[in-house]
């Protein structure tokens, strides 16, 4: 997934969204794509608290992920805190 369909899988997920369920919960991303899709994105850690996220969407980066975004539903308490989808950069 390069950065720009991850930023238009967002969007559309949003824009889709009929419940809070529905929106962007959780950016997956296999070991092997973390340079060309998270760093791309110039994903952001506010505090450690908080996590690796883009466009306040938390990221999780592991050898076993695939690279997805998952709604609020499937991604469960790995998404939280849930924060409302950030703007793309410019």
């Amino acid at each position: 997934m390069t950065p720009e369909a991850l930023n238009d899988r967002l969007d559309a997920m949003q824009a889709a969204a009929e419940r809070d369920e529905d929106k962007p919960g959780l950016i997956t991303v296999q070991t092997d794509d973390w340079i060309r899709v998270v760093s791309a994105v110039r994903a952001t850690c506010r505090a450690l608290s908080d996590g690796l996220r883009h466009r306040d969407i938390v990221i999780h980066i592991a050898t076993d992920n695939e690279t997805a975004v998952l709604t609020r539903a499937q991604a469960g308490a790995r998404g939280e805190p849930y924060r409302e989808l950030g703007p793309r950069a410019s």
